[in-house]
């Protein structure tokens, strides 16, 4: 690690790439785990709702302080900003910059934490942490949630968006430490910064299996047909069914840290239980989608609780918005039970043998009904799936040919 204003210098030409801040931090090391120091910074927030935005750090000459970048698997998303024409604030003392406050639970635990793990490696003290708003529209509003994640990781130390241009008296903006993509198994520094850290006074309180749900959330939020059936299941099976939307940020924790074995629908609940997880419990997630975010979530579990999670994928078929007309957050996974029993049957979740039946046809277009996906015309099953199902029949009818002419 250094401390310098600029860059951080170069101390390992073996390993130079790592060092450079205008390419994707690495969970190794390097410009992920740098701290730099700046007088006089000027922090410009985004101006546009939009993925990419020119928004970030800039020196008090105006010069781009790559190190304050968040990126999202091989590209920054926040792109070096103009030296605003005026700058309304000044903000005093020393503050540690935060990036990007994102407000979706997900996002705000993967990329908004990023620098936290510097509270670990601070020479002096801290006023506050300061964020960007992701949306401007959001302004300097800070959701309770992310004030409580705060009390829990560094009681006492404000949260301040900057939603207008803003000069700081002294900015300490550490590499990112966490995030989507390499980064998604965090650096050293910062998986010791939440260890040592995050939610340490909260004691385990629940029961030993826990079934961390989505049935609950609404048609905005994505999900899995069948999910209720697998409720009753698993219930059947000594699970608890958990609903974390429900609870404040110190019971989720609770229940967390109390439960021998975990299962759960992918989402971002596995990355809140993965910042407290262990590596005697045992954790197996249920895919909803097909998504590359799946990889990234059971190797943040992995490399936080140090065991790797079962990852079951048992989706007879997925529904999909019709504009995209490919999985994404919003998406919607069928399960096939019966994979899902055996899956959890043989890594030792549930009982061995047991038959869980699919759902019938009458109670799949029942529950197309009531998720008001029948009918819709915003969705449509995947076309991947429909494909595959198409050459299965072709193939058994091949098959049944064959054997009739024998």
């Amino acid at each position: 690690m250094t401390a310098a204003t600029g860059a951080p210098r170069m101390t390992d030409r073996s390993q130079s790439g790592k060092w450079d801040p205008e390419t994707q931090p690495r969970p190794e090391g390097g410009w992920s785990e740098s701290i730099t120091t700046l007088q006089g910074a000027v922090v410009v927030p985004p101006t546009e709702s939009k993925l990419v935005q020119a928004a970030g750090v800039l020196d008090r000459e105006g010069g781009y302080c790559p190190q304050g970048a968040l990126w999202r698997k091989h590209r920054a998303i926040t792109t070096r900003p103009g030296m605003p024409d005026g700058i309304g604030e000044t903000l005093a003392g020393r503050w540690l910059w935060g990036g990007v406050l994102w407000v979706h639970f997900g996002h705000f635990l993967v990329e908004s934490t990023a620098r936290l793990w510097a509270l670990d490696r601070l020479d002096r003290p801290v006023d506050g942490i300061l964020f960007i708003p992701k949306r401007p529209r959001v302004g300097d509003r800070v959701m309770g949630y992310q004030t409580r994640f705060a009390e829990l990781m560094a009681p006492g130390l404000p949260l301040r968006v900057a939603a207008a241009p803003t000069r700081v008296e002294e900015l300490v903006v550490p590499g990112q430490g966490f995030g989507l993509g390499a980064i998604t198994a965090g650096t050293r520094a910062f998986r010791d910064a939440i260890h040592n850290r995050f939610a340490r006074d909260i004691a385990p309180e629940g029961p030993e299996r826990l079934y961390i749900s989505r049935s609950a959330l609404g048609l905005g939020k994505g999900g899995m047909l069948g999910e209720e059936r697998l409720e009753d299941m698993l219930e059947a099976e000594g699970y608890h069914i958990f609903h974390p939307q429900q609870h404040d940020l110190p019971v989720q924790i609770a229940r967390y840290k109390a439960a021998r074995q975990v299962i759960a629908a992918d989402g971002s609940a596995l990355h809140l239980y993965a910042m407290v997880g262990r590596p005697d419990q045992g954790v197996a997630m249920i895919l909803r989608r097909k998504s590359g975010a799946n990889n990234l979530l059971a190797d943040n579990v992995a490399h936080f609780c140090g065991c790797a999670p079962l990852v079951v994928e048992a989706l007879r078929t997925e529904w999909v918005r019709a504009s995209r007309g490919k999985s994404d957050r919003l998406s919607f996974g069928e399960l096939d039970h019966s994979v899902i029993a055996r899956r959890l049957g043989e890594a030792g979740f549930v009982r061995r043998g047991l038959d869980w039946p699919v759902l019938s046809e009458a109670e799949r277009e029942g529950i197309l009904a009531s998720r008001r996906i029948a009918g819709n015309d915003a969705f449509i099953e995947s076309p991947e799936f429909a494909r595959e199902r198409v050459r299965r029949m072709r193939l058994a009818r091949r098959a049944a040919r064959r054997q009739a002419a024998g």
